[in-house]
């Protein structure tokens, strides 16, 4: 089976790393290319250093409407039997793309939909009715939660055209024997420039107002001088940020990592990890630092809220507030025994039930399942 995904862009972003993680993981007779609309950024290379096919379209925005002729001409001459899409204008173009060059199994994942936003941005009259015209081309939309698939059935999708298939973890990766675990956190720790006696909490995601970790710097700056935070990734607000962090006297011990491909070994360095944004459609931070076996402190993850209350005993709601974050964090990382060497922290929590039922293997084989019976179709 032959398998074209359409995205929209290749920077490093939770949908883009997300497919580059299936892509390794889906069933060996699925051979899969990957064409991005436009800015074949980091995830790109890593795909062609894997040995993926990357296509590039070069288009130039969302109204490049001469983008759409190219697009399914190339579908049309790479005869795949099947068309996944990711993102809003991938949605959009991909689909009609694949139609036009007579595809008949079409997929798209739904990554990022809130009743009101999709990827961030508010949702119009316009972009809801665009993205329903589109939904009706394809054959199957792939929800990566409950709440995303709630939404799309009160936008009018129906049920039977909804698939729900979550992100996955790459579960295997965030485990390391213990040798491995302490020489990484001192190589990590150092080269963060963390002191030895620091107690570190982390944070994961783009840094845009949604991420709210503004919460993290303001709850910083209530506890003692052995607090570090630490944010791994890239986003507009890093300026905002940072300025905040230096008005609230606690630019010193923040740190921000950039975009990086090393997060299983970022999270060793980690004491506790902290989630404070309250619109998640997945909630994968939360799923990484479990998978550390870190204690989390989050205020929205519907990749949780869909399991049993006892699938991750070591991840707890709180409110999306800075006094909540402040006691929560003392508590998790309160004054460090000076005495003690940093190497010899305690060991990581147990691996709890909700890490496993997100790996990613599992994940890769469900999707690699409906990829055969829509082609069987």
């Amino acid at each position: 089976m032959k398998v074209l995904h359409i995205v929209t862009g290749l920077a490093s972003g939770g949908a883009e790393r997300q497919l580059q993680l299936l892509l390794r993981h889906l069933p060996a007779h699925q051979h899969c290319e990957v064409l991005a609309l436009t800015n074949p950024g980091a995830v790109a290379d890593g795909l062609r250093a894997e040995g993926v096919t990357v296509h590039h379209l070069g288009m130039r925005g969302n109204r490049d409407v001469g983008a759409l002729p190219r697009l399914a001409r190339q579908v049309r001459a790479g005869r795949y039997d099947l068309v996944h899409t990711h993102l809003y204008r991938a949605g959009l173009y991909g689909r009609l793309a694949a139609r036009l060059a007579g595809v008949r199994a079409v997929v798209a994942t739904e990554h990022s939909l809130h009743t009101g936003v999709i990827e961030g941005r508010p949702v119009t009259r316009g972009v809801k009715g665009l993205y329903l015209a589109a939904e009706r081309l394809g054959t199957t939309t792939v929800a990566v939660s409950r709440q995303v698939a709630r939404t799309l059935h009160a936008w009018g999708v129906p049920p039977a055209r909804v698939e729900l298939i979550p992100n996955g973890i790459d579960a295997a990766r965030y485990r390391l024997p213990p040798a491995d675990r302490a020489a990484t956190r001192a190589r990590v720790r150092a080269e963060l420039g963390l002191p030895p006696e620091s107690r570190v909490i982390g944070g994961i995601g783009r840094l845009v107002p949604g991420k709210r970790f503004h919460v993290l710097l303001e709850a910083l700056a209530g506890l003692d001088g052995a607090a570090r935070l630490v944010l791994v990734g890239e986003g507009p607000e890093r300026p905002a940020l940072e300025r905040l962090a230096a008005g609230l006297g606690v630019r010193d011990r923040l740190v921000l990592t950039g975009e990086r491909d090393d997060v299983p070994d970022l999270l060793t360095a980690l004491d506790a990890l902290a989630a404070p944004s309250t619109e998640e459609t997945f909630g994968l931070g939360v799923l990484e630092g479990l998978a550390a076996g870190l204690p989390v402190r989050h205020s929205a993850c519907p990749a949780l809220d869909e399991l049993p209350p006892g699938a991750a005993p070591q991840a707890r709601r709180i409110p999306s507030e800075a006094a909540a974050y402040t006691a929560a964090l003392r508590e998790l990382c309160g004054p460090r025994d000076l005495g003690r060497p940093d190497d010899h922290r305690p060991d990581p929590l147990p691996r709890p039930a909700a890490v496993g039922h997100y790996d990613i293997v599992r994940v890769a084989a469900d999707l690699g399942a409906l990829y055969d019976r829509l082609a069987r179709a």
